[in-house]
């Protein structure tokens, strides 16, 4: 696959509507997930917008604007966004790509990166977290999960229809060297086994990342 993000964008759209069926309403069936958005809802309260990047559908926005937050999303695919502003009336979805946002510097207080960094390959990680720490305020907060290991997934296929899509694994260790490495404090990692029948089967890391 090309590293053009914009491809990746452009291989969402046609599943728009299957990804959407498929998880919108995932955190129903994930209760360690739901504890770590209430407890990301706490820290950044008062901080300023929170951005689901990545957002798919709109299922972690939709979670923490329920909590009181003020919350938003971004995604690369304008199919998903028009999916995500069509389940969700009520809040703000917009089309970017995470490796150059179109935000001042200091003006998000958290960022919510769910399962998104598994498209950025190693080489341009850093770079992107860099790009992810610049928006935050001081203080600001980072919730980012990836799937564990050391490989990449390939798909051609997804929900019978055709894709071109890379999964990139990082192991955690990794991953934690490259947020030091982009100017992040690390304030918890936590791993857990995946919830069976509900996705795939692959390890999760959740990282609580701070900007001093």
């Amino acid at each position: 696959m090309s590293e053009n993000n914009d491809e990746i964008g452009v291989d969402y759209d046609p599943i728009a509507e299957e990804y959407a069926e498929t998880y919108f309403n995932e955190l129903e069936h994930k209760p360690l997930d739901r504890q770590f958005l209430d407890r990301f809802a706490e820290l950044v309260s008062g901080l300023g917008p929170v951005c689901d990047l990545g957002c798919g559908p709109g299922q972690i926005a939709r979670y923490l604007k329920d909590k009181g937050i003020p919350a938003f999303g971004l995604d690369l695919s304008a199919k998903m966004v028009g999916k995500a502003r069509q389940l969700n009336p009520d809040i703000k979805f917009i089309q970017g790509d995470m490796t150059t946002l179109e935000a001042e510097n200091d003006s998000w207080g958290g960022i919510a990166a769910f399962y998104v960094i598994i498209h950025i390959p190693h080489a341009r990680v850093v770079d992107t977290l860099r790009e992810l720490r610049r928006v935050l305020v001081p203080g600001g907060w980072l919730l980012l999960t990836f799937h564990i290991g050391d490989e990449t997934l390939h798909l051609d296929e997804w929900q019978k229809k055709p894709v071109d899509l890379d999964i990139i694994l990082f192991p955690t260790s990794q991953m934690e060297a490259y947020l030091k490495e982009a100017g992040f404090e690390i304030v918890e990692t936590v791993e857990r086994d995946p919830y069976k029948g509900v996705e795939y089967e692959s390890r999760r890391a959740y990282i609580f990342a701070q900007k001093p």
